[in-house]
C-alpha cells in the first residue's frame, strides 16, 4: 500500500510518498481503508519537529480520517466489517491503509460523506470543546474568533451561532471577511497581515475596532492566531470574559497580566487532543451532537480544497503558507 513518509525533519517538501506493507490488525485492533484524511496544523508541526510529541521516523502525518472497516483482530467488539467509521489518531492517516483501537473510532452516519467526516473531529471537536466545555458561552454573548477563516476558527463561527452568541470573525483579507460572513459570521474585522512589535498604535487601533464591533466589548475570543494579535483582543474584553488560547500560527504573545485584574477575564487553555484522551466520555457526547447537527444541516464543514494522496504535501503546504479557507482534505482513491 501507498504511504506518505516524513523521513527527516523538514518541511511539506521533504514527505515521500512510498509503497509499504499492508499493516495487520493484532489482537484489539481494527484496520481501516482510508477515504479522506482531514489536513490540521499539528500536521505543520509535526513533521518539522516542533508539536508537542516527536514521533519515531518514518511516520506519515495525519491525525484524522474517514473510511470503512476492512479487517478486525481478535477481541474487538462493537466494529464488523464495511462500517464507516471516522478514526482520530495521533499520525499515521495518510496511508491507504491504517490500523487503529475501537477508542480511537466513532461509527459514521450513512447520511455524512467520507470528505465530510475527515473533516469534523478535529476542527468541530476542538471548537465545540473550547466553546461550550471551556468558555461555556452563553447565548446573547458577543463572541470574537481571531483567524475566523482558518479550520477550527470557521467552525467556532459556525458553532458560535448554533449556540446562539453574536459572532464577530477576525481574519486578514477581504476574500476572507467574505468567506466568514457566508458561514455565519454577524460581522468582520479585517486586521493587518503582520502586526509589528511595538506598534502601539497599529494595536490600540485594532483594539478600539474589536471594541466597536462588539458594540463596547466581547464575552469570549477565540484566539487561533496568538502572536501580537492577542493583546488588542484582550483590550476590548468585557468584564468576567474568558480568553480561549487554541494557538500560536503568529507565534506566542507575551500577555500584560495586569489586563486580567482590570477586566476580571479569565485565559483558559485550549488543549483538545490530551482532554479527549482523559475524558472520552465528554469526546462520545460532543462527537454524537456534532454528528447530529451536521446531519440535520446546522453546520457544515467548509471544504476549500481536495488533494489526492499523492498530493499530500501540497495539502500541508496550504497550511503552512496560511492559504487555507475551511478544511483542506486529502482524498484517497
Amino acid at each position: 500500500m501507498r504511504m506518505l513518509l516524513s523521513k527527516a525533519p523538514g518541511g511539506p517538501e521533504t514527505l515521500v510518498l512510498e509503497d509499504v506493507p499492508e499493516p495487520v490488525p493484532g489482537p484489539g485492533e481494527l484496520r481501516i481503508a482510508v477515504r479522506a484524511v482531514g489536513v490540521n496544523y499539528p500536521d505543520v508541526l509535526v513533521i518539522e519537529d516542533k508539536y508537542q510529541f516527536k514521533p519515531t521516523r518514518p511516520f506519515a502525518p495525519g491525525g484524522e480520517l474517514s473510511g470503512v472497516v476492512d479487517a478486525i483482530g481478535a477481541g474487538v467488539d462493537g466494529f464488523a466489517v464495511g462500517d464507516r467509521v471516522v478514526c482520530s489518531t495521533t499520525m499515521g492517516a495518510m496511508a491507504e491503509a491504517i490500523v487503529a483501537t475501537p477508542a480511537q473510532c466513532h461509527a459514521m452516519p450513512d447520511a455524512m460523506s467520507f470528505e465530510d467526516g475527515a473533516a469534523l473531529m478535529f476542527t468541530y471537536g476542538t471548537s465545540l470543546y473550547a466553546l461550550q466545555d471551556r468558555a461555556v458561552l452563553r447565548a446573547g454573548e458577543v463572541l470574537l474568533v481571531l483567524g475566523a477563516a482558518g479550520g477550527v476558527g470557521i467552525a467556532a463561527v459556525e458553532l458560535g451561532k448554533v449556540m446562539g452568541a453574536t459572532v464577530i470573525a477576525a481574519v486578514s483579507s477581504d476574500d476572507k471577511a467574505a468567506f466568514a460572513r457566508a458561514s455565519g459570521a454577524d460581522d468582520t474585522i479585517v486586521y493587518p497581515a503582520h502586526l509589528a512589535d511595538g506598534d502601539r498604535d497599529a494595536s490600540r487601533a485594532l483594539a478600539d475596532a474589536f471594541k466597536r464591533a462588539g458594540g463596547g466589548g466581547v464575552d469570549v475570543i477565540y484566539d487561533a492566531v496568538g502572536g501580537n494579535y492577542t493583546e488588542p483582543a484582550l483590550r476590548a474584553m468585557n468584564w468576567d470574559g474568558r480568553l480561549l488560547v487554541v494557538g500560536f500560527p503568529a507565534g506566542i504573545p507575551k500577555i500584560p497580566l495586569n489586563l486580567t485584574l482590570l477586566k476580571s477575564c479569565d485565559i483558559v487553555g485550549v488543549f483538545w487532543g490530551a482532554a479527549i484522551a482523559r475524558d472520552p466520555a465528554m469526546h462520545d457526547r460532543n462527537l454524537a451532537w456534532l454528528f447530529d447537527r451536521c446531519v440535520a444541516g446546522e453546520i457544515k464543514p467548509r471544504i476549500s480544497a481536495r488533494f489526492p494522496l499523492e498530493r499530500g504535501a501540497d495539502a500541508i503546504s496550504e497550511l503552512r503558507d496560511r492559504k487555507a479557507m475551511g478544511k483542506v482534505v486529502v482524498t484517497v482513491p
